[in-house]
């Protein structure tokens, strides 16, 4: 009896290093957006960063320092042996079919219109690393910033405000910056649907009561840009309710709702 309880003992301790040492999750981020997505929900698997992780305009650029970073292509994911693959505009249809032939789960954040896209895309993610509690908390806290960014005041009361980049677009209804505007409690005053450019000279005739300026903290994107004309200065000095730095716009995802909060301290 006391020899059987031994081996028993053995094996169970046998099997508990076996478990402890397991390779972790292996992963990896194919673009910058992936890249956040990643770092947020399985910063203690093994991580495979795309080489934009830490650009200026990476939401989580502090904590890809030190990360493995490998370019998109067939030959670095057969050296990593990636378990899972994460993606927002990165790779090639013909590496993510090869990687799927191999066994690779590929997840892919899709395009957001709405913040509850982007609650979609959190659980989509954190589903595919087997994080679903993680994701849980993501999705709270940015539940909680806008709840606390919404507005008192009815959607008719709501001040109007143009959204305007440094390269002269802008954002209509059925845009993921719509519903961030309306979130934080303004009219948007593009009507077009979806993106489209704006015009120095119409900027000049009618400017808007408000700007939301945003990607204008990348001193050399667009540096000849329409948004950075003389005019549109002009026309924005005093008016600008926010400049929402590009971290907060290159991704749809749950920092959407740090760029609301900051145009709610802007809003009158």
């Amino acid at each position: 009896m006391r020899r059987t309880l031994g081996a028993l003992a053995g094996l169970m301790l046998l099997g508990a290093a076996g478990f402890a040492d397991a390779d972790p999750l292996r992963v990896m981020a194919l673009d910058q957006c992936a890249d956040q997505y990643v770092l947020a929900l399985s910063p203690d698997a093994r991580l495979a960063l795309s080489p934009r992780a830490d650009d200026p305009d990476a939401w989580l650029r502090r904590e890809a320092a030190g990360r493995l970073r490998l370019r998109p292509t067939m030959e670095a994911a057969v050296g990593f042996r990636p378990d899972v693959v994460v993606r927002y505009w990165g790779g090639e249809p013909r590496l993510l079919t090869a990687l799927e032939q191999r066994g690779v789960r590929v997840i892919t954040i899709e395009d957001a219109v709405d913040l509850e896209g982007v609650r979609r895309n959190i659980r989509t993610v954190a589903g595919g690393l087997g994080q679903v509690e993680r994701g849980n908390r993501l999705e709270q806290r940015m539940d909680a910033k806008l709840a606390h960014a919404a507005p008192a005041r009815s959607a008719t009361q709501a001040p109007g405000a143009v959204y305007l980049t440094s390269g002269g677009f802008t954002s209509g209804p059925g845009t993921l910056m719509d519903a961030m505007m309306r979130a934080a409690g303004f009219r948007n005053l593009t009507t077009t649907p979806g993106f489209g450019a704006i015009s120095v000279e119409r900027i000049a005739m009618n400017p808007p009561a408000r700007f939301i300026l945003g990607f204008f903290d990348q001193l050399r994107a667009d540096l000849r840009g329409p948004g950075r004309h003389p005019v549109v200065r002009r026309a924005a000095e005093g008016r600008t309710a926010a400049r929402l730095p590009a971290a907060t716009l290159t991704c749809p995802a749950w920092f959407a709702a740090d760029a609301v909060a900051m145009m709610a301290e802007g809003r009158p």
